[in-house]
């Protein structure tokens, strides 16, 4: 029961990290609850077909279709954020401005959430697969009490994402979305490492160095605080090259379209 209580409790940690920082960064624009829970229902519906087509998957492309399907889900998430961030740093001083002024009447970023929100659904659809398809090994293998460790896992790890939840909302409006918008940047990032990682298995891409560091006597991938500073900064305790290249790339191309929209922002503000 316990292992897995602590399977489930990484993976649903990973979604609900994701969904808390989105959540956070959606605050104010109406229905962003509807279209989180929307989010939330089609990606487990998506993670059961996904987990009974998994042999499908792994036919078609050659026993790496659960890589090539992880790491699209991430480019597709690195996406999705990206375009965002990209419209928060040419809305961001107007959508500030009305949340002071109109508490949660913000309207301006509605064109915004659906496309945003659909990365809740990614997050859940790519960690939901996974614990279908361990839940179901488990059940074949004989394994006993199974329904007892997913709740304890689902739980616990939707416990830690709604305290980060919390803990985002206590920041000073003037502050607010500077520093969401700042998550968003580390979270895609560490999500285009990610998938880095995953195309370096099906040998789709050079490793550039299998192993450039090895911090794990520091920090290990398994532990909480670095599955939690994975998801959310990118962190790797053994890193390839190829994963530094893209979360570099990803975070210099965010930067400067960033730096670019502002003096645009800038230029339409009222005087």
């Amino acid at each position: 029961m316990w292992a897995v209580a602590l399977l489930v409790f990484r993976e649903v940690l990973e979604a609900a990290l994701i969904v808390s920082v989105v959540a956070a960064a959606t605050r104010g624009v109406p229905r962003r609850g509807s279209f989180v829970g929307g989010g939330i229902a089609l990606g487990i519906f998506g993670a059961v077909l996904v987990a009974l087509s998994a042999d499908l998957l792994a036919t078609a492309f050659s026993g790496v279709g659960q890589e090539l399907f992880n790491a699209g889900v991430l480019l597709a998430a690195v996406l999705m954020i990206g375009w965002h961030v990209l419209w928060m740093s040419s809305h961001g001083r107007e959508l500030s401005r009305q949340m002071q002024a109109l508490g949660s009447a913000v309207h301006s970023g509605a064109s915004s959430l659906g496309l945003l929100l659909a990365v809740v659904a990614l997050a859940v659809l790519r960690e939901g697969s996974e614990v279908v398809l361990f839940l179901y090994g488990m059940r074949a293998g004989g394994a006993e009490h199974l329904w007892a460790g997913l709740s304890i896992g689902v739980v616990a790890g939707a416990a830690l994402g709604f305290a980060l939840y919390a803990g985002l909302l206590r920041i000073p409006m003037r502050h607010f979305f500077g520093v969401t918008n700042a998550m968003l940047v580390l979270l895609a990032a560490g999500l285009a490492s990610t998938a880095a990682r995953y195309l370096i298995q099906a040998d789709l891409l050079p490793a550039w160095g299998h192993q450039l560091w090895d911090s794990s006597w520091l920090l290990g991938n398994g532990s909480l605080l670095g599955q939690t500073a994975h998801i959310l900064v990118g962190y790797d305790a053994q890193p390839a090259g190829m994963q530094l290249v893209f979360y570099a790339s990803t975070l210099a191309a965010l930067w400067a379209g960033a730096r670019l929209i502002r003096p645009m922002e800038a230029l339409r503000q009222p005087r």
